[in-house]
């Protein structure tokens, strides 16, 4: 049976939060792609793996405190809008749309407002 949107982006964001690299990629399929601000249109598996281990680096480091200050779910479309602060950056603002089809994430858009510390 397949997963509801808000089951497979709550299934998300857990692997996120532990950074469980395999769990998130197994949320993508053949055809997804991720649209970053900073890195531009990432389609393979290999791309999204750099990007989120490029966040993990960042996030594991001492101090970093996360909000999930928003959350919708309408249809196959998912909104979070979220802050977090990091030893490196300060991050004001995050947004991430998701739309899922088939139990995979088929298109994803990420940007954040940061400042460096």
């Amino acid at each position: 049976m397949a997963r509801s949107t808000e089951e497979v982006l709550d299934h998300h964001l857990q692997a996120v939060g532990t950074g469980n690299l395999d769990g998130i990629l197994e949320d993508y399929g053949g055809g997804s792609v991720i649209i970053s601000a900073d890195d531009g249109v990432l389609t393979s598996r290999d791309q999204w793996s750099k990007l989120f281990q490029g966040l993990f680096a960042e996030f594991a480091k001492p101090g970093m405190t996360f909000s999930l200050d928003k959350k919708i779910v309408e249809g196959d479309t998912a909104f979070i809008a979220w802050s977090a602060e990091t030893a490196d950056n300060v991050y004001n603002l995050g947004t991430d749309t998701f739309t899922v089809r088939d139990d995979k994430i088929v298109s994803q858009t990420f940007v954040a407002h940061k400042t460096a510390r």
